[in-house]
């Protein structure tokens, strides 16, 4: 989680680049933000509270040609002015910004202690000026010194630090993403290319172990030996205006509005609808036995829909949180596939599980939604979703792009009877959700039940991950309880949680077997007083037990998915938004979970 951003060349615009690039990466965290400037001096300011409050502190003698910034979400020591990076020395010389978790900052602190340092924060990070000051006090250049403190930490980091006298920013990162921006008369640096897209588009990417050297108007990488690397600039594909909320109140209602683009982009130059066939490049010639996928959170309900859908076509096929992967992994063969789903492409628990399966010998492939991520640099494949940058911090067009993105490796690696219809179904997707879109009725429903005391979903086969995503988007933005149940499971031990005050949200669409059971089980809810919320295709006569309908057109199965998803999604926040909740930064969440 936290953010940082770094700015070297811009003059007397160096404090607007901060901020303005703090406000870019607010999503990864607002518990309290932060500015360092160097100038010949060194000037720091920072604030508990959201990137407003820090504006509003920042005073005319904050400035200087380069400078840091940082927007937390906490770890180590509560939400406070003190605990808010930039962190300094004793003396106020060295600020450092850090994302991450030093795992053996408890012993540093204590040997620092020792030596007469003192610390105002409740920080691991604060460890880290004090050891850059003590090496500059050992008569160590800056870089030496960063680079002999940096030596001395356990535990994962991106850092970057200023210290009075020098127009440098020095950076290094070791499991948490860093990226260097390249201006024609300035150089960046952010956790998130969103950071400084307004300035340039090119872009370079720091492996672990590397450190960058920014100055007014160059760059420099080098390994962790000194020795200078050449390193690649790529250039962003995302447009600057893809990350600003376009009039709309919210960045989520944008991003949910955007999924017809966002899916026709993933599917564009990879369906042939000719012969109803897949082609990505990226999968060409994969033929696993079995796959494994390992996810948190919404990729994790993902890799749900994928591992039936390969089922379905005969392929040994899983879905693990990437949590309990790392640590207890399944067992693999040499042609077992371990496919990693993740939005940022830096979720440190699906990396984890990634390097463990790497670490096993077996082929590992990235789905992800950030070309240049860790996972995409570290995994033998890719396969881009292509959904565009994704601000909220509460997943909607990611999730949908990643099902749509399933549907394409499960047909690249299975042939299945109705490929074709598949295909149909895909190409006419993007149409049907901005037709759901137009007319949905969830705004309505939501101010129906918004006092509800709590809220179940309920779905069978492909539509259990739908039940579950949909109570984890209304947990996220509401704090209001959710739960989200295979439909068959709620008459084992759920139903005793049934009451007239806890609406049911029942996905039921087509009219097979199916369907039928689970109309049968939202019969059971009726019985209890518990109204019904269908969202349907109206192929089935669930409508009859309903009290309220949420329609979606009708489709083949491995589709249906996202567009009763997308009901879902309006639901929640709607809810949220007649609850006044902060809809895009939700209490205690952050965007990309690049801690374990």
């Amino acid at each position: 989680m936290c953010g940082i951003i770094g700015c070297a060349g811009r003059g007397d615009d160096t404090l607007d680049v901060l901020l303005s690039g703090l406000e870019g990466l607010e999503y990864r965290g607002y518990d309290s933000a932060g500015v360092a400037l160097a100038n010949g001096d060194l000037s720091v300011c920072k604030r508990e509270g959201e990137i407003q409050r820090l504006q509003q502190a920042v005073g005319s003698d904050l400035d200087g040609p380069v400078g840091i910034g940082h927007t937390r979400w906490s770890t180590h020591g509560p939400p406070s002015d003190q605990n808010a990076h930039p962190h300094t020395d004793c003396a106020g010389d060295v600020a450092v910004v850090h994302n991450g978790i030093v795992e053996n900052y408890a012993d540093l602190r204590a040997e620092l202690t020792d030596r007469g340092h003192e610390f105002e924060s409740e920080t691991d990070t604060e460890v880290v000026p004090h050891l850059i000051e003590e090496e500059l006090a050992d008569g160590k250049d800056f870089e030496d010194a960063f680079r002999a403190a940096v030596g001395r930490l356990e535990g994962s980091y991106a850092l970057a630090a200023v210290t009075r006298g020098s127009e440098a920013i020095l950076a290094t990162r070791r499991d948490s993403p860093l990226v260097v921006g390249v201006g024609d008369d300035a150089a960046y640096l952010a956790s998130d290319v969103p950071a400084f897209l307004d300035y340039t588009d090119r872009v370079v990417y720091l492996e672990d172990g590397e450190f960058a050297r920014l100055e007014s108007g160059s760059w420099t990488v080098t390994d962790a030996e000194g020795r200078l690397l050449e390193k690649s600039v790529s250039r962003v594909e995302w447009d600057a205006e893809e990350t600003a909320k376009s009039g709309y109140d919210h960045y989520m209602l944008k991003e949910i509005h955007e999924q017809p683009r966002a899916l026709r982009k993933c599917l564009r130059g990879r369906v042939d609808e000719l012969t109803g066939t897949v082609d990505v490049e990226s999968l060409a010639g994969l033929n696993p036995s079995s796959v494994q996928f390992v996810a948190c959170g919404t990729s994790y309900h993902a890799a749900l829909f994928g591992a039936q859908a390969l089922r379905e076509a005969g392929v040994h096929a899983q879905a693990f949180l990437a949590s309990e992967y790392a640590t207890s992994p399944a067992p693999v063969t040499d042609d077992t596939l371990v496919v990693g789903i993740t939005q940022s492409g830096e979720t440190a628990d699906t990396l984890a599980a990634l390097r463990e399966a790497h670490r096993r010998g077996v082929e590992t492939l990235a789905m992800t939604n950030v070309v240049g991520s860790t996972a995409a640099r570290e995994c033998d494949r890719e396969l881009m979703i292509r959904a565009g940058p994704e601000i909220g911090v509460a997943a909607t067009k990611t999730f949908s792009s990643q099902v749509v993105a399933a549907n394409l490796l499960s047909a690249a690696i299975a042939e299945r009877s109705d490929g074709r219809e598949v295909v149909e179904a895909l190409r006419d997707l993007p149409g049907q959700v901005q037709e759901l879109l137009d007319s949905s009725r969830a705004k309505q429903v939501a101010r129906e039940f918004v006092d509800s005391e709590g809220y179940f979903f309920l779905g069978r086969g492909y539509h259990h991950p739908v039940a579950l995503e949909g109570a984890l988007k209304l947990k996220e933005i509401t704090y209001k309880h959710a739960e989200g149940f295979p439909a068959g499971e709620l008459k084992h031990g759920p139903l005793a949680l049934v009451t007239e005050e806890t609406p049911v949200f029942a996905v039921v669409t087509g009219a097979g077997e199916k369907a039928t059971k689970t109309v049968g089980n939202v019969k059971e809810v009726e019985a209890r007083d518990a109204p019904v919320v269908a969202v349907t295709d109206g192929a089935s006569d669930v409508k009859r037990y309903a009290d309220a309908v949420l329609e979606v057109p009708e489709t083949h199965p491995r589709v249906a998915p996202v567009l009763a998803n997308v009901q879902l999604q309006l639901v929640a926040y709607h809810v949220a938004d007649e609850l006044g909740r902060s809809i895009d930064k939700p209490r205690n969440l952050a965007k990309s979970v690049t801690v374990e």
